[in-house]
This record gives C-alpha cells, sequence and structure tokens, in this order.
C-alpha cells in the first residue's frame, strides 16, 4: 500500500484501502460486498427490507464469503415523519394510478398489507448480533443505546449526513465516522434535519465543510466513479471515499443486465431526482416511470410507494425491463464506462481506482 491509502478510517476498521462501497437497496450482493472486502477496500451490504431473519442469513453469508470487515446498512425512521396509513379507498387509489405498469409486467396488483417495512427495532437488534464490523445508517441519528450496544460488541457505526448541521448532529449523537453525501449521489437524498430540497450540497463543497466542522473521521460521497475523484475528496480532507454506482456497473453486483447497461450507456448522462420510486427524493436515471409520475399526486407517500412499485419492480428486473425498474444511478455515471474499460469486473475496477489514485497522490505508478 501506499501513502495516501492509510487514513483514520483504514486505521479505525482495520482496512487497507480508504474505499467504501456503497450500500445498494435492493440490489447489494454477497458477491459485490466481498469483492470489496476482499481487495481491502469495506464493502457495503443495503439491508432495506430485510427481516431479522433475512439479515442474520445475509451475514452469514457474507462470513462464509470473506474474513475480511464489511459493513450492514439499515433506514431509520424519519423524526417526526410519521409512517402513512391509507384505508382502503385511497390504497385503491394508489394501486390504480400503477396498475398499468403491474399489466406491464403481468402481475396482479397486491392487496392492503398489514406492514409495508419490516420493524425497524428487530433489523438493528439482528445487525447487533450479526457483528459486522460496521453497521452504517441513512435518515438519521441512532439511538444512543444503539450506538453502545454496537460499542459493546466492537462494532463502528457509521452516520450518514447531507449538511454540515446534520454531521455534527450525528457527532453529538456518537458515531464513529460520518458519510458526507453530496446532492451528486444515486439514490435516495438521505436528509433528516430539512427537506431533502433544502439539503442539496455538491459532495465537493459538502467534504471539506464537515471535514472542518467535526473531529471523526469523513467519508466522501456522491460523484466519484474513478481515481480522480477519490484523490480530490482526500485531498478535501476526507478519510475515505465511497463509491456506489460504477461498483454497481459490474457484473458481481445484483442489478440486472439492463441495469447494467443503462449505467454504462447515454441513458446516464442526465440523472433526475424524482420521488416516483418510492415517495422519497431521490436521483436516477430517467425511464417511464420517471417521465409519467412527475406530479405528485401520482404517487404514495413512502414507505407505501416503494412496497406498492417493488411488486411490479421486482418482476421488471426478472424480466430485464429497465423501464420499469429503480434505475438509481449519481450524476457521475458517464464516467464508469471509461472507469470499467471493457472490463466489469469490480475486483479490477478496485485496482484501478487505486492504481490511478496513486499516479496522482503518490506519483510512484
Amino acid at each position: 500500500m501506499t501513502a495516501w491509502t492509510s487514513t483514520r478510517f483504514t486505521r479505525l476498521l482495520n482496512i487497507d484501502l480508504p474505499i467504501v462501497l456503497g450500500p445498494f437497496g435492493g440490489v447489494s450482493s454477497i458477491s459485490l460486498t466481498a469483492t470489496v472486502s476482499e481487495g481491502g477496500g469495506l464493502g457495503s451490504f443495503g439491508l432495506y427490507g430485510y427481516d431479522p431473519d433475512r439479515i442474520m442469513a445475509t451475514a452469514r453469508a457474507l462470513d462464509e464469503a470473506t474474513n475480511r470487515p464489511y459493513a450492514l446498512n439499515l433506514w431509520l425512521p424519519i423524526p417526526g415523519e410519521e409512517a402513512p396509513q391509507p384505508d382502503e379507498a385511497q390504497f385503491a387509489t394508489y394501486v390504480e394510478v400503477l396498475r398499468p405498469y403491474f399489466e406491464a409486467v403481468g402481475v396482479e396488483p397486491p392487496a392492503r398489507p398489514a406492514h409495508y417495512m419490516p420493524d425497524v427495532d428487530g433489523q438493528i437488534q439482528a445487525a447487533l448480533e450479526a457483528e459486522p464490523a460496521a453497521i452504517s445508517f441513512v435518515f438519521g441519528v441512532p439511538p444512543e443505546d444503539v450506538i453502545d450496544a454496537a460499542h459493546a460488541r466492537g462494532i463502528t457505526i457509521i452516520g450518514t449526513a447531507t449538511t454540515v448541521q446534520e454531521a455534527l448532529a450525528l457527532e453529538r449523537g456518537g458515531v464513529d465516522a460520518i458519510v458526507a453525501s453530496g446532492m451528486e449521489a444515486g439514490g435516495h437524498k438521505v436528509s433528516f434535519l430539512e427537506k431533502p430540497e433544502n439539503s442539496l450540497i455538491g459532495t465537493f463543497s459538502l467534504v471539506p465543510q464537515v471535514a472542518d466542522a467535526v473531529a471523526v473521521p469523513v467519508i466522501a460521497a456522491g460523484g466519484v466513479a474513478d481515481g480522480r475523484g477519490v484523490a480530490a475528496a482526500l485531498t478535501l480532507g476526507a478519510d475515505a471515499v465511497q463509491i456506489g454506482s460504477a461498483f454497481l456497473a459490474t457484473k458481481q453486483s445484483a442489478a440486472s443486465n439492463g441495469y447494467r447497461g443503462a449505467l454504462r450507456g447515454p441513458e446516464a448522462q442526465q440523472t433526475v431526482l424524482t420521488r416516483a420510486y418510492s415517495g422519497r427524493l431521490g436521483r436516477g436515471i430517467p425511464n417511464r416511470i420517471a417521465r409519467e409520475l412527475t406530479h405528485p399526486g401520482l404517487h404514495a407517500p413512502f414507505p407505501v410507494q416503494n412496497w406498492l412499485t417493488g411488486q411490479f419492480r421486482t418482476k421488471a428486473a426478472q424480466l430485464d425491463i429497465p423501464e420499469l425498474m429503480s434505475l438509481w444511478a449519481g450524476q457521475s455515471a458517464p464516467l464508469i464506462a471509461a472507469a470499467l474499460d471493457n472490463d466489469d469486473d469490480a475486483g479490477h475496477l478496485l485496482q484501478r481506482i487505486v492504481d490511478s489514485t496513486t499516479r496522482i497522490l503518490d506519483g510512484s505508478i
């Protein structure tokens, strides 16, 4: 390893590279997480929607795939945001808006469920019992008792901020490291103190401000797909860099062929912010869903919308129909094709990123 690879974050997690795999809700895979961890970075696995049994099974599979550190990622409920409970009539209205998409993939619209998400407390308890090297959280500050329980087990806690104020709240709450997630990032905008529309700060403005404001290690996220982005983020004060979309385009990810192709193709040149996929604001490649469901009145609130669209998105992924999937992607997706260099192996991508960063920062290759 070279000089730039030794940071407060790598020492905290006992890893070789200050590179973190972005956690993906729905398209994380054991193979990709293990590949990044085995390569010296911190592999991450998104557990959105997983019940405790599935979390434990996932952790067992990861433990079999790698003996290197990895992170599990969980969503917290946003403070003050009450989970919606639509009645039968309102639920039927939401379903009717989405009926053409169900019909397009040959799936019967579902009945109203008792719950739209697993119990968060149960998820957290299962993640703690799994004892990964780290648990990362989005959409809030983990409760004090959760952080204490994690530390008692030797688990590092990582929070996620989209503003300096959120980073300060996370530090006060006792997290060990903070992801500074810029507006360029693909996927959900994970703001929790203000509406995401009021928290759209670019990565390379956010990172140095957060690094100046907090004492814990900072992980830059959003708009990084190659060594140039890693070098820039570290220069601006980050202790590590989180990369999502570029790894999502590799063969080890759980994304469908069509999704991976969209990440590498011209469709990704103009990503959009949309609530159409899930009811929460996120960045992705525009497709039929994002283009047609533009008016707020056309979709249900989160998590109802996410659960409903998930019923046909799952089938669309099986049929490889990108127009009816959640094509989350960051603004640097147009760099992915060059970063992959006609080789979609995640381990090779990680090494190319390391080599490129080394050339820039150490001048030793």
